[in-house]
C-alpha cells in the first residue's frame, strides 16, 4: 500500500467511523442476543438428545478403538493417509497443524490489503474456501473410516458358499486378536512391524499358516492357546488367511 492509498483508505476509515454506531450498547445487545440464542439450542439439544455415555472403562481389554472428537477428525484423516509412510507420520502428527498456527498468526504482516470487501479479495475468498472445503472432507472421511480392528475386505466373489462363511468368521478372529496392530491386511492396520497380509495365502498353505501362528518368530504371539481353547476360531482364523490370494 502507498502512501495515497494509505491516506485514501484513514479518510474513508474516519468519515464511516463518525457515521457509525458506539460499540455499547448496541454490539453487545447483539452479541448477548447471540449468545443467548446459542446456550438455548445447546440446552435444548441436550435435553432432546442427551449425553452420548459410551461403554464402561475396560483397561483389559484389545479391541477398544480410540477416536477423536469429532473436531479432530480432519487431522485423525491426515494421519491415516499418511500411515503407510513412516517418513510422513511427523508432518502429518506436528508438522501440517504447526504450519497452518503459523500462517495464521503470521496472517497480519503477509495480508496488507486494504480491501475488507470478500468480492474483491479474490485470492483469500479461494484459499478459504479451499480450507474449508478440505477440512469438510477430510472430517467426512475420517468421520466414516472403519474401525482398525476390523478387516476392511469382501470376499472374493470366486468363493463358494461354505468359503465365504468361512472367510467372515476369521475376519472376527482377527480383529478379537489384534493382528492388525503388526500387519496390514488390505486398507487396514499396520505395516509393521509384521508382514503384510493381504496375500498370504498365496505365498503359503494352510498347514504352514497354522504352524507359524501355533510357533511364530518374536515378538509375535502364540496362538496356540487359542487353538486349544476354540479350535473352531483358530480353523476360521487359518482358512480366512489361507483364503487371501
Amino acid at each position: 500500500m502507498n502512501q495515497v492509498q494509505k491516506e485514501a483508505y484513514l479518510r474513508e476509515y474516519s468519515i464511516l467511523k463518525n457515521e457509525g454506531k458506539p460499540f455499547f450498547p448496541y454490539a453487545v445487545a447483539k452479541d448477548g442476543s447471540m449468545a443467548v440464542i446459542v446456550m438455548a439450542m445447546i440446552i435444548f439439544l441436550a435435553l432432546l438428545f442427551g449425553a452420548e455415555l459410551g461403554p464402561k472403562a475396560d483397561p483389559t481389554t484389545t479391541t477398544y478403538v480410540p477416536r477423536p472428537d469429532w473436531y479432530f477428525y480432519f487431522l485423525f484423516e491426515v494421519l491415516r493417509v499418511m500411515r503407510n509412510v513412516p517418513e510422513f507420520t511427523p508432518m502429518a502428527t506436528i508438522g501440517v497443524p504447526t504450519i497452518c498456527m503459523i500462517l495464521l498468526f503470521l496472517l497480519p504482516f503477509y495480508d496488507r490489503s486494504p480491501e475488507r470487501r470478500i468480492e474483491r479479495r479474490p485470492i483469500a475468498l479461494a484459499a478459504g474456501i479451499a480450507t474449508i472445503a478440505a477440512m469438510a472432507y477430510l472430517t467426512y472421511s475420517g468421520a466414516n473410516t472403519g474401525s482398525p480392528n476390523s478387516v476392511d475386505l469382501k470376499p472374493p466373489s470366486s468363493l463358494s458358499a461354505q468359503e465365504a462363511a468361512v472367510f467372515r468368521a476369521g475376519e472376527l478372529v482377527v480383529g478379537q486378536s489384534g493382528c492388525l496392530a503388526c500387519h496390514e491386511i488390505g486398507s487396514n492396520g499396520n505395516n509393521g512391524p509384521g508382514p503384510n497380509l493381504t496375500h498370504i495365502g498365496s505365498l503359503l498353505p494352510a498347514q504352514a499358516i497354522a504352524s507359524t501362528l501355533i510357533n511364530p518368530a518374536a515378538p509375535m504371539p502364540s496362538f496356540k492357546a487359542l487353538a486349544l481353547r476354540t479350535p473352531q476360531k483358530f480353523a476360521s482364523l487359518v482358512g480366512f488367511l489361507s483364503l487371501l490370494q
